[in-house]
């Protein structure tokens, strides 16, 4: 059995979306307290508490502050399990030596979700029932598969969502082409696969460039606290997510393609996030004065690669094909995957700006149908040298 999420839009009516609202504030002013809580007891004691200590006290909560019993008993319990894990994750960045991040207190725009763990909602009719909120329009765009487990409504800007995890046997799928694909992701172009086939770039985040420029200036006019602050903002965050809807969309038509068509999915194994660090300054070290060092250029570039999703892209490949089952998405080391010549193994160094591989075995391909090879190739080997050993 495997977890699967399906996410539908909801339709609330007025008095529906200010309950909704109300629940979300009651949620993090309750989140906010019992991790003020553990703060104040580990400063003045010595000692921490844990979730089940914090939710023994929700019935004497609930004498004093009455509005409380207008919420489910286990959206709030759920509210504690998040501070509980919060401090779980702190303890376990702090052990593997990571950046520890302590727990934060959460603000109203930022606390976004509550949850019904196990009961309190119910499907009927097109509707979700949500216990003491009531029956709630949705989109049921597409059937709810499995067993439902957890229940989660979701504020997104002025829009509202419910996410249905559940419980759902893996439905094995055989791939058109018994074969393994190598894939270069790219900027101009999203993904050249060894085969040939290119997956273009759509640039959503360029496209939208202008209008986002245009809210972003309305913005900086308006007074701190204002309504019309307030206006432009979801106006901004609207702009946004829907750049961030078209990428995704986009991500997982290509996904589900290359995991119905391939046995084997080939990635480099790369880490935007290194590859979008901004430009070192140059200094000079007679003078001290700094020297132009491709900020504007580098800047622009690494917009281009965040604006392309690589992660999310191979992230969507790797779930879809563990759901099918008989396909795998496997990472190689992308170090000289550019410069070998996929014919005969020679390092050819080009700079960035050189989109054509040109050899001397008489080998012409486009760079990155190259790089798609040479990532291929690096699979294959591997495979191979491990058959062997075995």
């Amino acid at each position: 059995m495997a977890l699967k999420t399906f996410k539908f839009r909801l339709y609330p009516t007025k008095n529906q979306r200010e309950k909704l609202d109300w629940t979300l504030a009651r949620c993090c002013e309750l989140y906010n307290a019992a991790l003020q809580e553990r703060r104040e007891m580990y400063k003045y004691t010595g000692k921490g508490t844990n979730y089940n200590a914090q939710a023994n006290q929700l019935p004497q909560i609930k004498e004093i502050r009455e509005e409380y019993k207008d919420i489910h008993s286990q959206v709030l319990q759920d509210v504690l399990k998040r501070v509980e894990k919060a401090f779980k994750d702190f303890f376990r960045r702090v052990n593997n030596h990571e950046t520890p991040g302590f727990p934060r207190f959460q603000g109203r725009n930022h606390y976004d979700s509550f949850t019904y763990p196990q009961a309190g909602f119910s499907l009927k009719n097109g509707r979700i029932e949500l216990s003491k909120i009531g029956h709630v329009k949705l989109k049921l765009h597409r059937e709810v598969l499995g067993t439902v487990k957890t229940c989660t409504i979701k504020r997104e800007g002025q829009c509202w969502y419910v996410c249905l995890a559940c419980e759902v046997q893996a439905c094995p799928r055989t791939p058109y082409i018994d074969d393994a694909v190598g894939i270069d992701l790219g900027v101009s172009k999203l993904a050249t696969l060894s085969t040939g086939d290119v997956i273009e770039n759509p640039r959503h985040s360029r496209k939208a460039e202008k209008k986002l420029a245009k809210a972003q200036q309305g913005l900086s006019r308006k007074k701190r606290g204002s309504k019309r602050r307030k206006k432009v903002i979801q106006r901004v965050a609207k702009l946004h997510r829907k750049v961030r809807n078209q990428r995704q969309d986009y991500l997982h038509q290509w996904s589900r393609r290359l995991v119905n068509t391939y046995e084997t999915i080939v990635f480099e194994d790369i880490a935007p996030s290194n590859l979008s660090k901004r430009a070192k300054p140059k200094q000079d070290a007679e003078t001290g004065k700094y020297l132009p060092n491709g900020a504007s250029a580098k800047s622009g570039l690494n917009k281009s690669i965040l604006d392309a999703g690589w992660n999310q892209f191979i992230a969507f490949c790797q779930y879809k094909a563990e759901n099918a089952g008989t396909v795998q998405v496997v990472l190689v080391d992308p170090k000289y995957t550019s410069q070998v010549c996929s014919s005969c193994g020679t390092v050819r160094k080009k700079t960035l700006s050189e989109r054509w591989h040109s050899c001397e075995c008489g080998c012409e391909r486009d760079r990155d149908h190259n790089a798609a090879l040479n990532i291929k190739a690096l699979w294959l080997g591997r495979s191979h040298q491990e058959a062997q050993a075995s």
